[in-house]
């Protein structure tokens, strides 16, 4: 496990408990900059800590898989020397500080058959997994990720921190291109954009409306869509899914709906932690070889898409001269 921090404690978290529980895995080591998290980690899931992905290789000859969670500026510095070395990496999202060093980690991966898999955790919520099947036509969809503020990653904004979880999702969903993005965003407790709703068109005709915030009262993740004669709402935190459907089949286990012509289904979703079926679903690879779930490219894709709608809302924002606004709004200092 590269980076001590919240999230890689997680991932050595689930690494821990799998080999706890039998499965053919064993966490050798976490790697931080920062000695005293790196020895936490380690005394918490029984391993070695080391202070640099060096240290580690030159221990661990036998090292295979790698999850890597430090900044993203320095993704592309950590996956390439553990790819170099003959380790197949999860590297978390977003894949790159930019498009040119996500290149340079496909690149790497191709030319030294190493697998790499992109950190994207909302593409194995079992409420996605069973909602990509009903997929048939989806025409309209509505996504919010509203959070409570907190300190974390205020080195990014909200497109990039926050909704680039969606706008992964949304991609694998739809397989259409981009045409249109339209999108506005505003600094609140920081100086990056905290809050954005932005709406993107498919070349299908499809069109998507996101909205994400960190400064919300209140947690929400959902989203929902709408496809000929049906309507599908998905529930991240809570794990479920509805399906109201015109004259379809209705399914004992769900709601009761108002008008008879509608029928309400709730699929049945297998209650799995994202962050285990992630790891597991990457370990997978590993092993057989196999293209992960989300790859690099998919990695490059959501990141391409979140990097235009950072341009547009910087653009968006010179239109209104959100700047000045800003300023003019600020409360007055006092003495």
């Amino acid at each position: 496990m590269i980076g001590a921090g919240a999230f890689g404690r997680n991932h050595a978290r689930i690494y821990h408990q799998m080999a706890q529980q039998g499965e053919p895995v064993r966490l050798v080591g976490v790697v931080d900059s920062n000695p005293a998290h790196a020895d936490a980690a380690a005394r918490e899931f029984n391993c070695r800590s080391f202070d640099s992905v060096d240290q580690l290789i030159t221990t661990h000859s036998e090292l295979q898989a790698a999850s890597v969670a430090v900044p993203t500026i320095r993704h592309l510095e950590v996956a390439r020397a553990l790819m170099e070395a003959g380790v197949d990496v999860l590297v978390e999202k977003p894949l790159a500080a930019s498009l040119g060093e996500a290149d340079e980690l496909i690149r790497l991966a191709q030319s030294l058959g190493r697998i790499g898999q992109t950190g994207h955790l909302e593409r194995f919520n079992p409420a996605v997994r069973a909602t990509a099947p009903l997929i048939t036509h989806p025409m309209f969809f509505e996504v919010h990720r509203l959070s409570i503020f907190t300190p974390r990653s205020l080195d990014v904004d909200v497109i990039l921190d926050l909704m680039i979880h969606d706008l992964d999702v949304v991609l694998s969903l739809v397989p259409s291109p981009v045409t249109e993005i339209r999108a506005v965003g505003l600094p609140i407790l920081s100086r990056k954009t905290d809050i954005a709703n932005v709406r993107l068109e498919f070349g299908s005709g499809c069109v998507a409306n996101f909205t994400a915030s960190r400064v919300s009262t209140e947690r929400v993740r959902k989203l929902r869509f709408f496809q000929p004669q049906q309507y599908v709402s998905l529930d991240f935190g809570r794990q479920d899914v509805l399906v109201f459907s015109v004259g379809g089949p209705g399914d004992a286990g769900g709601a009761p709906s108002v008008n008879p012509q509608i029928k309400v289904a709730k699929p049945s979703v297998v209650l799995e932690e994202p962050l285990r079926a992630e790891i597991k679903s990457f370990l997978d690879s590993v092993r057989t070889r196999s293209r992960p779930v989300v790859s690099f490219e998919d990695g490059r894709r959501a990141l391409s898409l979140a990097l235009d709608i950072v341009g547009a809302i910087a653009e968006h924002g010179k239109r209104i001269q959100i700047d000045e606004l800003c300023q003019r709004s600020a409360p007055a200092k006092t003495t």
